[in-house]
C-alpha cells in the first residue's frame, strides 16, 4: 500500500502529540466558519494567561483581533505580530474608571499555560470555503498553516504546496492575518517561510540542537522536532520573526535555522563576557547567508536577555555604516527603538558621554579619538564589529618617524584603532561579524573579539541553499598584456598582501599605483578590455537569469575610462550601463553628472536591484563591493587585483540566490586566480575541497562535457546532425523528431533519465558557454529544447502551443543566436482542444506519432480528472479507458496508429456525454446524480426516462438543501444524509439489490460537489506575478454575518 498524504499527515499528527500538543480534528469542532481563529479556544487560553485581567479586557482584546481591517494582508499581519509579540492594549471602564492595560496573546514566560494545537481538515469560508491540511494553533489562534503533498506520488512536490498556499492567501486572505509562518512538506522536503517569502526564500531547517553535523540526515521530524517544540517555537515568534521595511513595503523575515543556533549562542557567550574579559567572539557565517539580518536579531535578543544595553555599531567604511544602519532602521519596529547614525567625531562623544541605557549607536572607528578620558565606565555596553579582520584593529603602538614643517626628524606614537576604542569604552563588550574567515597570521582580531562563536561555511550555506557557487574564468590572455604590466600587477599582489604595512611601504606603494594606473588605463588596453567584455557579455551572459552584471574597475579614473568607451562601441547603452563610485571636490566637471549626488546613487542602486529595469550593467571601484544585495546579479568582471577577504567579499556579490541560478561567475582579467587559492587558504576544510578552485575549465566545463556525453548515449540511433546547419522549419522538425523519440514506449525509462541529466547539462552551460565551440553550442541548444518540449508536454500544468513555440524560439536565440520563429507544430493549426474537431483532425495525421500519443493522454487525462469532480460515474468509466488503451499501447499489444484512434474515439464520446445532460433537460450537477441512479442496466429497465428525471431533480434539491460546510467529514451529518437518500430511493421503489450501491455512489459524487463548489468546466488559473512583499486582502470581511450566499 502507498504511503498517502493521509498517511504522512497522521503520521505528522503523532509526531506533535509526542511533543504535547492537543489533537483537534476540524468537522468535529463546534465553531463559526467564517471566523479564521478558534474563538472559543482564545477566550478560554487568554483569561488562563490573563489571570488579572477583567473579562471585559479580554473581550476588548479579542473585539481588536477581529477588528485588524485596514491595508493589505502583509501590512494586517504586520500589526497582528505586534499583538502577538507585546500584546493588545486595551481601554475598558471596570465600573467606577475608565483603565489602560495589555491583554497577551502567548504567555513567554510560563511555556506551559498556553494552549498548544494541531487540528487537520480545518474549513474556513470567505471569498471561497477552503480546508487547510493542518494548522498549529496556540491559545487558539491559527499561527501556522502546513500545506503536505503525497510522498509517493510522483507529480506532486513541496513546489505544488506552494502554490497552494499562494492559492488560499487570495481565497482565504483573512486566515492568514493571523499567520507567523507557512510550512510545505511532502516529507523528502520541509521548508518554512513567511506570507511574503518567495518559494526560493522557503527554508529547511536542519538541526533540532543546533549541531551542523547532524544536517547531511535531515529528515522531516528534524524540521518539524527542531521548529515545533513548544519552548523553541515561542522563542521564534518572540524573537526570530520580524518585519524589514522600506519605502517599496515590507518582507516578512522568519530566521534561518543557522541565524537561530548562532544567535542564541552569541547571547550565552554574550552573559559571560560580561563583567569577564569582554571578549564574546567571531560570528563568521560566509557572505550571502543573512549576516545583517543575524545582526538584528542579536541586538534585539540582547535587549531582552541584558538590562537596557547600549549597542554601538562599528564599520570601517562610511558605505558599509550606511547599508548596514539602513538595514537595521528597516526593522527599528522590532527592535523597538530608532537607531541612530553619528554624524561626526563630537556627535559620537554626546551620544556615548552620560548615556544612562539603551540607544542603537552606528559609527565609523574613525569617528573615535584618542582621549584621557573614557566615553563611558558602564560594562553593559555591547561594541558590534562588522567585518572584524581588517589590519586597523590592531592593539599595539607603533612609533613612526615623520618629518616636521622644518624637514627635522621627528618621531609620532601611533596606536592602533582598537586600543582607541578600548580607551574610550574600556568596561564595553566587544563581538566581532565577518563573512570571511579570519586569516591564521591575523592574530589581532582573536585578541580583540577572542574565538569563534559559530561557524556556517560556503558548503554548508550552499547545500542548505541560502548561498550559490561562485565559479571562476580567466581572460587575462585577451588582453594581451606585456611582460612589464604582468610584473607590475604581481608586485601590486605582493603589496596587497602585506596587511599592516608601514608608513613608508604604503607610500612606495602609492607611486607604484600611479605607474600601473597608467599601464592599465592605456587608451590601447581600455579598448580591447571593453571589447572583449561586450563580446563575453552579449554572447554568454546577457541572457543569463536578467542580464545583470558588474564590472570592477581599478581606479575611479580607469571605470569612466571603461564607461566611455563602452558608450562609444554601444551609443544606445546609455540607460543599461551606468558608473556608481563616490565623487570628490577634485573631479573633472564632467565626471559630476555621470557619478550624481548620494540620492542618484540611491537610485541607481534600487535600479539595479529592480530585475525589470533596463539598467543592466554597473561599474564599480569600491562601493556595492560589500553589503550590497542584487540576488539575480551572476556575472562579475575582475579588472583591479584585490585579495584576501577583499577578493572573498566582492566576489560574493555574485552568491546571492536567485530562481534557476546554478551559480554566479567571476570573470578576470588582472590575474586574481593565485589570490583567489590564498585566500580560501582560511576557510574550512570542506570549503577548501569543494570551492578551493572554482575555475570553469576545471569545474563546470568538464561537468558539460560529461552529461553531453550521457545525453548524446540516450539519442544514440537519432540522427540530428544537420540541427546546425537547418532552416528554421528543419530546426522545428528535428526537435520534434528528438522528442517523439525519446518518447516511444520502449524509452518510458530513459525520459526522466534525460531530462535529469539535460537539467544538469542546462546548468552547467549557462556557467561556461564561452569556452564551447559552435558545434557543442548547437548541440547542447538542440538537447536543452528537446528537454524543454518534452517536460512541456509531460509535466504538470496546461500544454498550450503558442507558450511552447515562444519558448523554444526564445531558447534557441539565446543560445545559438537564432533569429528565427519556430515553428514546432505547423502541421496542427488549431490550439491544443479535445473540443476543436480540427485539432483532432490534424493531431490524427501527426508525423510524430508518440507525440501525437502524449498530447492526447494529457489533455484526456486532464478532461478526466476535471470530470471527476463534477460526474464520478462517467469520469471512472472513462479513465478505465484510457487507462486499458494506454496500458495495451505500451505492451506493444496496440500501435501507435491504432492507440490515436482509441484516444480521438474516446475524445468524441466524452463531449457527446458532456452534452448528454442538455438533451434531458438536465443541469451538470442533476446529470451526474442521474448516471449514479442509472448506473446498473436493471434500473434503465424499471423506469421511464421522465421517471428517472423527476427522481433525479428531487434528489439533487434534497441533497443541496442538506449540505453543510464540513457535511461529509462530521459522522452525525453523513449518517442524516443516507437516511435521507435512502428514504427517497424508496419512495421511488428503486431495487433494493441495487439501493447499497447507488446510496454510495451519490454519496462519494455529493463529496465531489461540495468540494469543488466553483469547479467551472475548465480549472481556476491564478497568476501568482503579483509583489513580492504585499497581496492585497480582499475587501473587510465582517465575520459572524453570514452574507455569503451559499447553497448549503
Amino acid at each position: 500500500m502507498s504511503f498517502t498524504e493521509g498517511s504522512y499527515e497522521n503520521a505528522l499528527i503523532t509526531l506533535y502529540e509526542n511533543m504535547g500538543y492537543q489533537h483537534l480534528y476540524g468537522p468535529d469542532i463546534e465553531r463559526d466558519y467564517y471566523v479564521p481563529f478558534y474563538e472559543e479556544q482564545v477566550l478560554g487560553s487568554l483569561t488562563t494567561i490573563n489571570p488579572s485581567k477583567p473579562q471585559t479586557a479580554i473581550h476588548e482584546a479579542i473585539a481588536k483581533l477581529k477588528d485588524i481591517d485596514t491595508g493589505s494582508l502583509t501590512q494586517k499581519n504586520e500589526l497582528f505580530m505586534d499583538y502577538l509579540q507585546h500584546g493588545v492594549e486595551v481601554s475598558y471602564f471596570d465600573g467606577k474608571e475608565q483603565r489602560n492595560e495589555i491583554v497577551y496573546l502567548i504567555d513567554y514566560e510560563h511555556i506551559n499555560r498556553n494552549d498548544f494545537q494541531i487540528a487537520n481538515q480545518w474549513t474556513f469560508v470567505e471569498n471561497s470555503e477552503k480546508r487547510a491540511d493542518m494548522i498549529v494553533f496556540i491559545n487558539g489562534l491559527p499561527l501556522v498553516v502546513i500545506e503536505l503533498k503525497s510522498p509517493s506520488r510522483e507529480e506532486t512536490d513541496a513546489s505544488e504546496a506552494y502554490l497552494q498556499l499562494r492559492n488560499y492567501m487570495k481565497e482565504i486572505p483573512s486566515l492568514f492575518i493571523y499567520n507567523v509562518f507557512c510550512v510545505m512538506s511532502d516529507m523528502a522536503c520541509s521548508k518554512a517561510g513567511t506570507i511574503t517569502s518567495k518559494e526560493d526564500r522557503y527554508m529547511e531547517w536542519k538541526t533540532k540542537n543546533g549541531d551542523y553535523e547532524s544536517t547531511d540526515f535531515a529528515d522531516y521530524d528534524t524540521f518539524f522536532e527542531g521548529i515545533f517544540s513548544k519552548e523553541r517555537l515561542i522563542d521564534i515568534i518572540k524573537n526570530f520573526v520580524c518585519f524589514s521595511k522600506d519605502e517599496s513595503g515590507a518582507a516578512k523575515i522568519l530566521a534561518a535555522y543557522h541565524q537561530y543556533f548562532a544567535v542564541k549562542k552569541a547571547i550565552e557567550r554574550t552573559k559571560k563576557a560580561i563583567g569577564n574579559d569582554g571578549k564574546i567572539g567571531v560570528f563568521w557565517h560566509t557572505q550571502g547567508s543573512g549576516k545583517s539580518l543575524s545582526m538584528v536579531f542579536y541586538a534585539h535578543l540582547l535587549q531582552e536577555e541584558l538590562s537596557q544595553p547600549t549597542i554601538v555599531v562599528i564599520t570601517d567604511r562610511n558605505d558599509l555604516d550606511d547599508q548596514l544602519y539602513t538595514q537595521f532602521s528597516k526593522c527599528q519596529d522590532f527592535l523597538r527603538q530608532v537607531p541612530i547614525q553619528a554624524k561626526s567625531r563630537e556627535d559620537l562623544k554626546s551620544l556615548l558621554s552620560g548615556r544612562e541605557a539603551n540607544g542603537i549607536i552606528f559609527t565609523t572607528m574613525q569617528k573615535f579619538e584618542e582621549s584621557n578620558e573614557p566615553l563611558s565606565l558602564r560594562k553593559n555596553i555591547v561594541v558590534m564589529t562588522d567585518e572584524a579582520h581588517r589590519g586597523q584593529y590592531g592593539f599595539e603602538e607603533k612609533i613612526r618617524m615623520t618629518k616636521n614643517e622644518k624637514g627635522e626628524d621627528v618621531a609620532k606614537r601611533v596606536i592602533g584603532t582598537a586600543r582607541i576604542i578600548h580607551d574610550c569604552l574600556p568596561n564595553a563588550s566587544y563581538i566581532g561579524f565577518t563573512g570571511t574567515p579570519i586569516s591564521t597570521k591575523d592574530r589581532d582580531t582573536v585578541e580583540v573579539f577572542g574565538n569563534y562563536i559559530d561557524v556556517y561555511d560556503m558548503t554548508q550555506a550552499v547545500a542548505d541553499g541560502a548561498t550559490c557557487p561562485v565559479y571562476y574564468e580567466s581572460r587575462v590572455v585577451n588582453l594581451n598584456l606585456d611582460e612589464a604590466t604582468l610584473k607590475a600587477i604581481d608586485d601590486e599582489y605582493e603589496l596587497l598582501a602585506e596587511e599592516g604595512a608601514t608608513e613608508e611601504q604604503i607610500e612606495k606603494s602609492k607611486k607604484e599605483m600611479s605607474h600601473l594606473e597608467e599601464i592599465l588605463g592605456a587608451p590601447a588596453t581600455i579598448d580591447s578590455l571593453c571589447r572583449d567584455i561586450l563580446k563575453h557579455y552579449e554572447e554568454n551572459r546577457q541572457h543569463e537569469l536578467t542580464g545583470k552584471a558588474m564590472i570592477v574597475a581599478y581606479s575611479r579614473t580607469i571605470a569612466m575610462s571603461i564607461y566611455h568607451k563602452i558608450l562609444e562601441l554601444r551609443p544606445d547603452w546609455g540607460e543599461k550601463v551606468k558608473a556608481v563610485m563616490t565623487g570628490s571636490n577634485k573631479d573633472p566637471e564632467e565626471w559630476h553628472d555621470i557619478i550624481g549626488n548620494k540620492q542618484y546613487k540611491k537610485e541607481l542602486a534600487k535600479r539595479f536591484k529592480d530585475d525589470n529595469d533596463p539598467m543592466k550593467v554597473a561599474i564599480v571601484v569600491d562601493m556595492w563591493l560589500t553589503g550590497f544585495d542584487v540576488p539575480s546579479l551572476a556575472t562579475m568582471y575582475v579588472y583591479k587585483p584585490m585579495s584576501g577577504h577583499n577578493l572573498m567579499q566582492a566576489i560574493a556579490r555574485v552568491n546571492r540566490v536567485f530562481n534557476e541560478k546554478a551559480g554566479g561567475l567571476v570573470v578576470d582579467y588582472i590575474g586574481i586566480a593565485k589570490a583567489l587559492k590564498e585566500a580560501m587558504h582560511d576557510y574550512t576544510r570542506r570549503d577548501r575541497k569543494n570551492f578551493g578552485n572554482p575555475d570553469i575549465k576545471e569545474t563546470a566545463l568538464l561537468k558539460f562535457k560529461e552529461k553531453l556525453e550521457v545525453c548524446r548515449d540516450l539519442f544514440h540511433g537519432y540522427d540530428y546532425s544537420h540541427f546546425q546547419t537547418a532552416s528554421d522549419a528543419e530546426c522545428a522538425q528535428t526537435i520534434k523528431g528528438g522528442v517523439n523519440f525519446i518518447m516511444s514506449p520502449d524509452k518510458q525509462e530513459k525520459q526522466q533519465t534525460f531530462l535529469k541529466e539535460a537539467m544538469l547539462l542546462h546548468n552547467s552551460i549557462t556557467l561556461c558557454l564561452s569556452l564551447l565551440n559552435e558545434q557543442q553550442r548547437y548541440e547542447a541548444a538542440f538537447f536543452e529544447t528537446v528537454r524543454t518540449l518534452l517536460s512541456r508536454m509531460t509535466g504538470k500544468g496546461k500544454v498550450s502551443k503558442k507558450e511552447i513555440n515562444a519558448r523554444i524560439s526564445e531558447l534557441l536565440k539565446q543560445s545559438v543566436k537564432s533569429d528565427g520563429v519556430i515553428n514546432l507544430f505547423s502541421d496542427v493549426k488549431a490550439e491544443f482542444s479535445l473540443f476543436d474537431t480540427a485539432f483532432l483532425e490534424e493531431v490524427s495525421k501527426m508525423k510524430e506519432k508518440n507525440i501525437a500519443v502524449e498530447l492526447l493522454k494529457r489533455l484526456l487525462a486532464e478532461r478526466v480528472s476535471l470530470y471527476q469532480k463534477t460526474n464520478i460515474v462517467q469520469a471512472e468509466k472513462f479513465s478505465d479507458l484510457l487507462n486499458r488503451s494506454l496500458s495495451s499501447y505500451l505492451k506493444g499489444l496496440l500501435t501507435n496508429e491504432e492507440v490515436i484512434q482509441e484516444l480521438l474515439n474516446l475524445a468524441k464520446e466524452i463531449s457527446s456525454s458532456e452534452s448528454a445532460g442538455n438533451d434531458l433537460g438536465l443541469t451538470r450537477e442533476e446529470k451526474s446524480f442521474y448516471d449514479a441512479l442509472t448506473k446498473p442496466q436493471a434500473v434503465q429497465d424499471v423506469y421511464t426516462n421522465e421517471q428517472l428525471v423527476a427522481m433525479t431533480k428531487e434528489l439533487t434539491e434534497a441533497l443541496r438543501k442538506n449540505r453543510t460546510i464540513d457535511w461529509q467529514k462530521k459522522e452525525s451529518a453523513r449518517a442524516g444524509m443516507r437516511k435521507m437518500i435512502k428514504r427517497l430511493l424508496k419512495k421511488y421503489h428503486y431495487p433494493p439489490e441495487e439501493a447499497a450501491n447507488a446510496l454510495e455512489t451519490v454519496i462519494r459524487q455529493c463529496e465531489q460537489w461540495s468540494d469543488s463548489e466553483d469547479t467551472a468546466s475548465e480549472p481556476k488559473l491564478y497568476s501568482l506575478q503579483e509583489n513580492l512583499y504585499s497581496i492585497a486582502a480582499e475587501p473587510n470581511v465582517k465575520y459572524n454575518k453570514k452574507t455569503n450566499n451559499y447553497d448549503y
